[in-house]
Order: structure tokens, then sequence, then C-alpha cells
């Protein structure tokens, strides 16, 4: 069976890495201690030799010996004596041609004349250094050997042997002990530290960990329908999906960018940026509907910036419309049920009663008044779907104990079947949003009242008034009904619903507007959006 190596931890690699840097460090400082301690023992040594050989060469019987003799038989037993004494490994004298005349311990040396330190004290002058003596590298000094009238006699040579690499670490010993350690210690805290600062910011996570978040994360953040936009303290965009892109509009590369930078303001930014609050907050994008929900988010208790997800309602709210349409016809027939049924009971007992002049009265007032409702709006609106809606709206009216009315004005041309849903979507819902709204008065004295108007048509703009007797709207919500899907239901500004929403997305559908001034709802429509519109969109 094989087994599969054990994998090391990046904390791990940190640490082996560090480790491996504090060793060349070591080294390092090995070096230098050896070099400072080579050098310290050329100044030291070349003090200690130069001392004695200018002791040496000041000695009456070195001078006497060098003048008169200058025979090695002479000369040896008091270069012997001195070296002992001094603990000098060597001691030379020579004369002045440069011939060794005493004999050094070591192998057997030349006494050239062209060797660096006798040359330079037959010619006067002290010399220390490095040379070789008696055949071994040494630290040697060279001192002359003046006699009467300054005449150069000699020369003396002191020297050490130079000590070989394992001797000079036992002399930087201590230095290099103390400054081992103090490195030693620094990198290893170092590295612990270094690892421990790294784990932490990683969650303990490996490398081969974190590609496969970021593999998952992409994956999810471009997989999913729903838009995902993440900002930073500074407002900076930080991640963003491509459905997010494509709801608002954003270049490909807005990561890193401003929300100023992108252009992004109004509504859409205060959402963004958590002015406006509150869940599935509903903003009109061009002709779409998005619904916002904002998620702040926080690192030590300080804001570190938020992540706000968005979803199109578009479609669902179209969806809803529908269904509103359908509840509105169901309401709309089960009104007039209710109303055909109670004058079939009225005929019914004129009939029982045998008031039969009565009953044909009756009958003809009733017919006479739907004839001539039905009359007044086909006349006024050649377009018959939108005529079914306002005489079947004016049913659901009397049943609210409200009086629809349509405008004189009104007068509407044939439209496109495709404006032809379109009004009547925009109708119904500034219609049934009216009622709404008068609905609390129809319990007073007075009867409240709606008023439609429709103008244009035959390939011209059309424009849809709807007012009513109620609160209206407040002049500080006028900018924002539409947006927001305010409506006046139960009560004039109160949020519920989208009807209002809905009319203001199929507006600007159509290349048109919505407005509301007080209890005033003004909707512009198009046959065909303008140019400018086209471009734009």
């Amino acid at each position: 069976m094989r087994f599969a190596a054990p994998r090391t931890t990046l904390a791990g690699q940190f640490l082996a890495l560090q480790l491996a840097i504090v060793v060349t460090v070591l080294v390092m400082v090995a070096a230098v201690s050896l070099a400072q301690s080579d050098a310290r023992l050329r100044q030291t040594e070349s003090r200690r030799m130069l001392s004695v050989a200018e002791s040496t060469a000041a000695r009456d019987t070195v001078r006497a010996g060098l003048e008169t003799f200058g025979s090695p038989e002479v000369l040896a037993p008091t270069a012997e004596g001195v070296r002992v004494l001094s603990g000098a490994d060597h001691l030379v004298i020579h004369d002045r041609d440069g011939r060794a005349l005493t004999l050094d311990p070591g192998p057997a040396s030349t006494g050239a004349q062209g060797e660096p330190g006798v040359s330079s004290a037959l010619g006067g002058r002290s010399w220390t250094g490095v040379a070789r003596v008696g055949g071994e590298r040494a630290v040697a000094a060279a001192v002359p050997v003046i006699g009467e009238g300054g005449t150069i006699l000699g020369v003396v040579v002191a020297a050490m042997d130079y000590p070989g690499t394992g001797e000079l670490l036992v002399l930087a010993t201590p230095n290099l002990l103390v400054y081992l350690g103090i490195a030693s210690v620094i990198g290893v805290a170092g590295s612990l530290l270094l690892s421990r600062r790294v784990k932490r910011q990683t969650l303990g996570l490996e490398p081969d960990q974190i590609t496969r978040l970021v593999e998952h994360r992409e994956a999810m953040l471009h997989g999913i329908k729903e838009g995902v936009l993440g900002l930073d303290a500074d407002h900076r965009v930080t991640l963003v999906n491509d459905t997010a892109v494509r709801l608002l509009g954003l270049p490909t590369d807005s990561v890193g960018a401003t929300l100023a930078d992108l252009g992004v303001g109004g509504e859409l930014r205060d959402v963004l940026l958590g002015t406006v609050r509150g869940r599935d907050t509903v903003v009109a994008l061009g002709d779409r509907l998005v619904a916002l929900n904002r998620m702040p988010l926080e690192t030590g208790g300080r804001p570190a910036g938020s992540v706000t997800t968005m979803r199109d309602r578009t479609d669902l709210v179209e969806l809803q419309h529908e269904l509103d349409t359908s509840q509105t016809t169901t309401e709309t027939l089960r009104a007039q049920a209710h109303e055909f049924s109670n004058r079939l009971h009225v005929i019914s007992g004129l009939l029982e009663l045998r008031e039969y002049d009565e009953a044909a009265k009756y009958v003809s007032q009733v017919g006479g008044a739907r004839a001539q409702l039905s009359a007044d709006v086909t006349a006024r609106v050649e377009d018959p779907s939108l005529a079914a809606l306002l005489i079947a709206k004016t049913s659901l009216a009397e049943e609210q104990r409200t009086h629809l009315r349509v405008c004189p004005d009104t007068r509407l041309e044939p439209v496109s079947e495709e404006l032809s849903d379109d009004l009547v979507t925009v109708v119904g819902n500034l219609v049934d949003n009216a009622l709404d709204a008068v609905a609390p008065a129809a319990a007073g004295p007075e009867r409240p009242w709606v008023e439609v108007g429709v103008v244009g048509g035959g390939g011209a703009p059309v424009e849809v008034t709807v007012r009513d007797s109620g609160p209206g709207v407040p002049s500080e919500l006028a900018g924002e009904v539409f947006q927001h899907g305010y409506t006046t239901k139960g009560g004039a500004g109160r949020k519920r619903g989208l009807g209002l929403a809905i009319v203001g997305l199929v507006c600007a559908r159509r290349g048109g507007t919505a407005t509301v001034t007080g209890s005033r709802f003004t909707a512009v429509l198009y046959e065909s959006p303008p140019a400018a519109e086209e471009d734009r969109r």
C-alpha cells in the first residue's frame, strides 16, 4: 500500500523559509566574526612582533655581533633567548645583504633581500604584515639594526605563525556566540510570529484550499441569477457579477471604481449606500423594476463596506399585474351581476304586483341609462378595450358609492393593439388607485368622484388624466411615488402595492412620462418611442 507523503502547511513553508534565511544570516555573521578576529589578530600580533623586533635590534650584543663578528655562533644564542622569552615563533637576524645569520627553528629560510619585510627594513623603515617566514605564513615585523652614524647593520625579523581557521574560530568564539545567539533568537522568534500572522490572515487555510475557495466563489458569483455588488468602506466596487452588470448598466471592468466614477446616482446610489433602507426596496432602472437588499459588513466593529443583492422583478410585477387585472375583472363582473340582480328583483316584484306599466317604464329607464353611458363612452373612446374598461369601472364605482365620470374633453382616436393593452393597464391602475383614495369619503354625506380623461391616438401621443376628490399625494412624495411603488390606498403616500410603479414602468417603456400633482395623475404614452428615447436605449 502506497501512502501519500505528508504535505507541508503554508505556515510550515514560511517557517522553513525563515529558518533557511536565519541559517544564511548565521553563516554570514560567522564569516564576519572570523574576518574581525583575523583583523584583530593581525593588529595585535603585528604590534607585539614589532615590539620584539625593536627590542632585539636595540641590544648592544646584536649590534656588536653584526659590526665585528657577523657570525651566527655569536648572534644565534641571543636571538634564541629573546625568541623564547617573547613567545615569538620566529626570530631571524639578517645582515646588511639580507642573509639570515641565525638558524630558524622551522624550515630553512633563504633570507632573500627581495622579501618585502627585509627590503623595507634595509631601507631604514620598520615593516609589519603577513609574510612567509621559515617557509610558514606568519604575522611578521622587520626592524633595521642601526649602528653609530645611522649605518644600517642588518635586520631583525620577529614573526608569529598565522593561526588556521579553527584557531581563528576559537579566538572569535566569545563574540561569535553572542552574535549567533542574538541572531538565532531574533530569527526564530520572527519566523514564528510571521508564521502565526500568516496563518491568522489566511484563517488557517492552506494554498490549495484558498485556490479552491476562490474558484468556487467565482463560479457561484457568476452562476447565480441574482445580481451581487460589493462595496468597501470608500464606496469602491470590490466584486460584481454578470447579472449586476446587466441590471445596473455597469462596465465589465467596474472593480476598483467608485460609484461616482461609474455614474451611479439618485435613488440607486441611496439604496447602495444605505441612505434608503428596507427589505426588497424596488428601484426603477429604465424600463426594469429591480428589488435590492443591502447587507452592511463590519470588521472589528468598524464598517467595512456592504454587499447588495438584486433581483429583476419586472416579469414578476407584470405577472402580478395580470393577476390584479383578473381580480379587477372578477370584481367588476361581480359588481355588475349584483347590480343586474337587484334590477331583476325590482322588475320581478313589479310583475308580481301586476304593475306592468311601471315595469315597462323601469326597464326603459334602466336600459336607457346603460345605453346612454355606453353610447357616450364609445363615442369619445374609439378603442373598444378601453371603452369596455371604463364602462365596467363605472359599475364598480357605483357599488362603492363613488361617481366615475368621463371628462368632456376626452377624445381617443384608434390606436394599435399594443398601445391599447398598455392604455388599459395605465387607466385601470390609475382608476383603481383613485377609487381607493376616495373610498374613506364614500361613507360621508357628500358623494366622492373620480374623473378620467383620455386625449390623443391616431399616431399622436396619448395623454391620460385621472383626478379625484381625495386629499392627493403630498408634494414631497410627488417625485417618488412611481419609483417606489407608492399608492394612495389606505391613505395618501402610504407604501403599498406596485400599481403606480407599473404605470411608471409602462410609460417609460412607451417613451412617455408619469407625473402627479396633488390628486391629478397624468400619463403620456407614445405609439412608438421617440427617436431620442430609442437611441438612449
